[in-house]
């Protein structure tokens, strides 16, 4: 062993070196703060080498590397320009140095290699990866871009327009695709990567492959003509821009920074690279960005403890086969966990399995799913119109109409055809869970699992805990909301849960809006502009009136002081128009499905009546009213719901936001906005509204918070050990 320390081990045989990166102190591989230093260390004992012929990077740890310790992030974003600057200088210095080496070098990817993990990949002069191994620099997902030298080597090496699809949607590509694009030299067994490794050694030492001349490319300006270079980013430009919209800028300096820096060689760019990063690294949005990475690392952890005592999940079971029962079977079958779907009527079974075929088919068609994987989904998905299969089930899901009464018959029916650990859970956005309890016999083994609609594509399940739920019923309901892909969080009960009930308070907002001449597009227009992918008028006609209007009744019975209407909503007056939003083609906008199949919205002067009927006066109100009008009683309800214990942090306040209506990410959360703002100014804000009622009446906690200084968050509490 020539080396030996905490991160990197470097022996020899013969006269190939090996760099091992071991972190001691993981599972996993990290570049924190003590491995780069360290990285420094084992060059120098690599520089004293001699008579080498190659050098092989290798992993000891299941992944390569996972990336920068982003952890650290936060605090280097807050320094000074020059710490961070001389941060990436030191970094880039010492990729520049393996990159130099005076032998050529084979990167070995057994596993993950994600944004510096992946970097210092680039650095070298090949790459072979197992087929297992994905790859990528998902930078732009922190609201920041590659700054370990990413946006210099890699266009160099793969092209302009593969590498600014790489960085620009930060996705991690699998070892095929990776290969497909030249970002890798070659895919082998896992087992086999060393030896393959050392063949390219002997290649080069041979003279069959001239490694001075690859490593040259990525040193040298990109190979393009003026012409060529100029319609390469005018194009990036516009298809990035589009997609990344103005609240994140990181896809487009991402381009604009290639621009300046593709004529330019290695060195010479580098600089380009770290600007911009600096740039980006001391926005808003990267800090938020980064902060929620952090908070969903935190989630995880959360669900990983509170998952410890369950049982494992074989078998599971849903009643009824409408939109969310068969989507609840899609995901639990996708994911390996067979599943029973029973419905009383034989059509709706049909339309539970068809919705799963097509779901399946787009899988296909995006080359995430083998042709011959559906028919195994298809298969994991029994359906029933009996329980005859149900004294096998380990957990069952209800899925049955929002109805209490309905849900509770149902949940006491199933209970006598399960076996008596059985966990069963209701998937229900509104009704106490508490309160369908009373209607079993072994209350301990039930809770809540509530889904968001599409189940497919929204991340989170909140499982809501009842009085009696047992330790167990909550472990298994959350690791069988893991296992389905899910991001768990546990919520005590009360009307509205945690998202819902925050929401309509949100949607409260809106009915006084409204109700004092607000227009709904320009309120849609508004807050799209604040960054929700959708204004409250179209989410509500998303949601469905009939289920915004059942909704509203629950969050007026169960807070009547700030959530209950003296006078007919907008709400109310569509539900009674039978305008219920994309479910019947009419709400606030009027909808056409498009080729694919997808309601687009359109205007509809009809509604301007309905509307008229709720209103004093049409009235022309401030942008920045509109946004704050919402917002505030958003913002206070999800403070309550903190200081309620609804949940016990404000992570899960803010990701259950996030994760479940879309709360736009690059403010970090309904608390972490609160924060940015400080609490002293949204309380000033609010009480401008204070006429408005108790929807817009900080808290008596707020407030003391707000005299002290106090925040959400505690800005050193944010060190989750997370990394990428």
């Amino acid at each position: 062993m020539i080396f030996s320390g905490t991160a990197f081990k470097l022996s020899r045989d013969n006269d190939i070196l090996e760099l091992c990166f071991d972190a001691e102190d993981g599972k996993v591989n990290v570049f924190n703060r003590a491995a780069l230093s360290e990285f420094g260390d084992v060059l120098s004992a690599i520089e004293k080498e001699s008579d080498v012929a190659g050098l092989i990077l290798t992993s000891a740890k299941s992944v390569f590397v996972v990336g920068a310790d982003i952890t650290e992030f936060l605090g280097y974003f807050a320094s000074p320009d020059e710490v961070l600057g001389a941060m990436l200088n030191e970094v880039n210095g010492s990729f520049n140095r393996f990159e130099d080496l005076p032998f050529p070098t084979v990167a070995a990817i057994n596993g993950e290699a994600q944004g510096g993990g992946f970097e210092i990949c680039l650095a070298a002069d090949f790459r072979i990866a197992a087929p297992n191994a994905r790859m990528g620099l998902p930078e732009v997902k922190l609201g920041i871009m590659p700054g370990w030298g990413g946006s210099v080597r890699l266009p160099r090496l793969i092209g302009m327009d593969n590498a600014v699809e790489w960085m620009c949607t930060g996705s991690s590509k699998k070892a095929a695709a990776a290969l497909k694009d030249g970002a890798i030299d070659a895919v082998v067994k896992d087992g086999d990567l060393k030896a393959a490794a050392i063949k390219i050694i002997d290649q080069v030492r041979a003279g069959k492959i001239d490694h001075m001349a690859r490593r040259s490319i990525k040193v040298s300006p990109i190979t393009l003509s003026d012409m060529e270079r100029t319609m390469a980013i005018e194009s990036a430009k516009g298809v990035v821009g589009a997609k990344a919209g103005p609240h994140y800028p990181s896809p487009m300096t991402i381009i604009g920074t290639l621009a300046k820096h593709a004529t330019k060689s290695r060195d010479e760019a580098l600089p380009y690279e770290s600007a911009s990063f600096i740039k980006l690294a001391k926005t808003d949005v990267a800090e938020s960005l980064v902060g929620i990475f952090l908070k969903d690392q935190s989630l995880k952890r959360i669900a990983r403890k509170q998952s410890k005592a369950s049982r494992p999940v074989k078998q599971a079971a849903v009643l009824g086969a409408g939109i969310m029962g068969g989507g609840v079977a899609y995901q639990s079958a996708s994911n390996g966990i067979p599943i029973i779907m029973k419905d009383i009527r034989d059509e709706a079974l049909d339309a539970g399995l068809e919705e799963a075929g097509k779901l399946l088919k787009k899988q296909i068609t995006r080359g995430r799913l083998k042709p011959e994987g559906m028919a195994g989904v298809l298969n994991a998905i029994q359906p029933a119109l009996s329980y005859g299969e149900f004294g096998k089930v380990d957990l069952v899901v209800e899925a049955v109409v929002e109805n209490p009464k309905v849900k509770a018959s149902v949940l006491a029916e199933v209970e006598e055809q399960v076996s008596d650990d059985t966990i069963i859970t209701t998937n229900t956005s509104t009704i106490s869970v508490n309160l369908l309890a009373k209607s079993l016999k072994r209350p301990e083994n039930f809770c809540g699992m509530h889904f968001f609609n599409p189940v497919h594509l929204m991340p989170l399940v909140e499982v809501i805990r009842a009085e009696t739920s047992s330790e167990e019923a909550i472990a298994t309901t959350v690791a069988y909301a893991q296992s389905m892909r899910k991001t768990p969080i546990v919520v005590n009960d009360c009307p509205g849960f945690l998202v819902n009930r925050i929401l309509f308070a949100y949607f409260g907002g809106f009915n006084k809006l409204i109700a004092e001449g607000g227009n709904f597009q320009a309120v849609d227009k508004a807050l799209e502009g604040f960054g929700w992918p959708m204004g409250p008028a179209y989410l509500l006609d998303v949601v469905g009136m009939d289920t915004g209007k059942h909704a509203a009744g629950v969050m007026a019975e169960g807070f009547p002081d700030r959530m209950a209407s003296e006078s007919q909503t907008i709400i109310d007056a569509l539900y009674e128009a039978d305008r219920l939003g994309q479910k019947n083609g009419k709400g606030f906008y009027q909808y056409e499905n498009d080729k694919r199949g997808k309601p687009q919205k359109k205007l509809d002067p009809t509604v301007d009546a309905i509307i008229a009927s709720v209103q004093s006066a049409p009235a022309d109100i401030d942008k920045q009213d509109m946004i704050d009008r919402l917002m505030i009683p958003l913002c206070i309800e999800s403070a309550r719901c903190l200081e309620d214990n609804i949940v016990s942090s404000a992570a899960e306040v803010d990701m259950g936001l996030v994760y479940g209506v879309g709360f736009p990410p690059f403010r970090g959360g309904a608390l972490h906005h609160v924060d940015k703002m400080g609490l002293a100014a949204f309380c000033a804000r609010a009480d401008e509204f204070a006429h408005l009622g108790p929807l817009y009446h900080p808290t008596e906690k707020m407030r003391e918070m707000a005299k002290s200084g106090e925040t959400f968050y505690d800005k050193d509490a944010d060190n989750t050990g997370a990394s990428a």
